[in-house]
């Protein structure tokens, strides 16, 4: 069930494009296109899906604070926490040029036609922003980890297939010439989001257990919060 609710809230309701504005850049470059669109999609999806579980067992064995313990009792106190960063954005590099190597090879269309963006994903706030996400929500298993980068990737991919798919049809629209462009796509990509907001209650319930009483719960501020590292990722996209 776990894994069930992760899937479907990291698609619908934490959806990178329509919930953090995530990747955007890719998403208006290459969505004129389905074709183009799929070809993205797919390629985001394959990198999600490896770099945010190999991200995790970093973060688990290495980065953590005393995550080095596994080497000897004298390795505990060491915190490594601040090479996050590096070795995420170094693993997703290398997937990317896996990617890049791949299609190159066996579809030199797509690959023309992706251009620079096929490249780019190693920048990519999404992708970056899914192995974030995931240390800062800190999920649990390396299969959660990996059904979170499947998800976040499928929920980018349905976005972008969405838009390219409505995008190819409003040509033949009477728009107006002051909307023509970038200026209609996102109001039709603010549309979607909040049609995305719908599916906010969709995982959502009462308790059915009664509550004793009721407790004040102090906790520790977190250095950065979700929203905070989505306008971070934006920024320096």
């Amino acid at each position: 069930m776990e894994h069930i609710e992760l899937f479907l809230k990291s698609i619908f309701i934490d959806n990178m494009v329509f919930a953090t504005f995530l990747g955007m850049c890719s998403y208006l470059a290459v969505s004129k296109k389905v074709t183009t669109a799929v070809g993205l999609g797919a390629a985001v999806i394959f990198v999600l899906a490896i770099t945010v579980p190999l991200n995790w067992l970093l973060d688990q064995y290495m980065l953590q604070p005393g995550a080095l313990k596994w080497l000897g009792a004298e390795y505990a106190d060491y915190d490594l926490s601040f090479l996050s960063f590096i070795m995420f954005i170094a693993t997703i590099a290398t997937m990317v040029q896996l990617v890049e190597i791949v299609v190159e090879k066996f579809s030199p269309a797509l690959y023309n036609s992706l251009g620079i963006f096929l490249p780019l994903i190693a920048v990519n706030c999404a992708i970056l922003g899914g192995s974030l996400f995931m240390q800062s929500r800190e999920i649990a298993t390396l299969g959660l980890a990996l059904n979170y980068g499947v998800s976040s990737g499928v929920g980018w991919f349905l976005a972008i297939l969405a838009i390219a798919a409505i995008r190819e049809k409003i040509r033949y629209s009477n728009v107006p010439p002051a909307l023509r462009g970038l200026g209609i796509t996102f109001i039709i990509t603010g549309l979607m989001a909040i049609g995305f907001m719908s599916f906010g209650g969709m995982l959502t319930g009462g308790d059915d257990a009664p509550v004793a009483e009721k407790t004040v719960k102090v906790e520790e501020p977190k250095k950065d919060t979700e929203k905070e590292l989505a306008n971070n990722l934006k920024v320096n996209e």
